[in-house]
């Protein structure tokens, strides 16, 4: 009678250390659910939220074109800091993200040589690829790309000030075709 009386307590103290164990767990969950769910939530809203790269290489703006998956490790690491650079340069450059498990973008994987995911390719405002990064890259070196490519597309921009003056034409002198200038 006295091992069955040790034996129930011994059952309640077992599902105690049970239920305190999983009451942990899912408090751990709740409190650090950013570090583990964010990168996971952050690839499906890239490719929700993403430009369509048929108007993307139509636009006249850089585009950052990022193949991913979303079961890529190194895609998840590298989520956050992408959706720095997006938030950061959105508002001048097109960021596309084409998952590589849709077959819809399988055009795009052949014509970019995709063997290797995350892969990030930096295209100017006239479509022509500058930079790839495949694999597991540092913010600093893909923003110090984007802001190489901002310089030099600033660098060919037409830049007129607000005041000029306007050249008076000189009735004088007129050029026709007969003229011959």
């Amino acid at each position: 009678m006295q091992s069955e009386i040790e034996e129930s307590l011994l059952n309640k103290k077992l599902k105690v250390i049970i239920a305190l164990f999983i009451a942990v767990v899912i408090i751990f969950l709740i409190l650090f659910r950013n570090q583990f769910f964010q990168s996971t939530y952050l690839l499906k809203s890239f490719g929700e939220l993403s430009v369509d790269p048929e108007i993307a290489f139509k636009n006249n703006k850089p585009t950052f074109l990022e193949f991913y998956a979303e079961w890529c490790e190194v895609c998840k690491e590298m989520a956050p800091k992408v959706s720095l650079l997006k938030e950061e340069y959105e508002k001048n450059i097109n960021f596309v993200f084409l998952n590589v498990d849709n077959q819809k973008w399988e055009n795009y994987i052949r014509k970019f040589e995709v063997n290797g995911i995350p892969q990030v390719n930096l295209f100017d405002e006239k479509g022509n690829l500058i930079s790839t990064f495949i694999g597991k890259q540092e913010e600093s070196k893909i923003r110090d790309s984007i802001d190489q490519m901002e310089k030099e597309a600033k660098s060919n921009e037409k830049i007129v000030n607000a005041t000029f003056s306007v050249i008076e034409r000189n009735k004088n002198r007129d050029i026709s075709p007969r003229s011959h200038g």
